[in-house]
């Protein structure tokens, strides 16, 4: 009888031990799951801890993990403010990133920004040029002339020039990357897959603050 209860006891306790295992939340380790930046980036905003996500608009892996970053943005508490950056690795996505920051600027962001990955992506078109971009914004309805002025502006020059910095001194190599606090990145390869990243964002997160 002692056996047996004995038998009873050591599977009560194992199954305890193995759902006290389960609730403890993934640890992950930097140099494996994250990494620190080439440079600390100037990137702080007061009482805020601010997450980049660095993008390009021709990256099938930033099309494919846009709706999740999306539905993962509306969970981010009050204190965190949430930014998207275009990489900027060969010119044609520096023409990108105009478009990017000239639709900011125009008011034309939330329209453009789904369809322009739609257009890349799904309709395969060539949109490497500022002529070819022209064509498609005006096609969505945009005041050509007025977006281009936008497109060449000061301040969207100025823009387009910090997101290349970044892309540079961040120490990314690919995209989507994700910078936290301006001193970690992470990526869905590092964080062990797309369903990890935004773990080990969320933990970065904490630890900023």
């Amino acid at each position: 009888m002692r056996k047996i209860i004995k038998t009873l006891a050591a599977g009560l306790m194992f199954g305890l031990v193995s759902t006290t295992a389960w609730a403890v939340p993934m640890s992950f380790v930097e140099g494996t799951h994250y990494f620190p930046t080439a440079e600390k980036l100037n990137i702080a905003e007061d009482d805020k801890v601010v997450v980049v996500e660095m993008f390009s608009y021709t990256c099938p892996h930033c099309f494919a993990l846009e709706p999740e970053v999306e539905a993962w943005k509306e969970s981010l508490a009050d204190d965190v403010e949430f930014v998207k950056v275009p990489a900027i690795f060969r010119d044609s996505w520096l023409e990108l990133a105009k478009v990017y920051y000239a639709a900011e600027a125009t008011g034309d962001l939330a329209m453009l920004h789904p369809k322009l990955f739609s257009a890349i992506h799904v309709d395969k078109r060539r949109l490497n040029t500022e002529d070819q971009l022209l064509d498609f914004v005006e096609e969505q309805g945009v005041d050509r002339e007025a977006f281009s002025k936008a497109m060449n502006s000061f301040s969207v020059k100025g823009k387009v020039k910090n997101a290349l910095i970044m892309s540079r001194t961040s120490g990314i190599t690919g995209v989507p990357a994700f910078i936290v606090d301006g001193s970690y990145r992470t990526n869905a390869s590092s964080a062990g897959g797309a369903e990890n990243v935004f773990d080990v964002v969320d933990m970065l997160i904490e630890q900023a603050r």
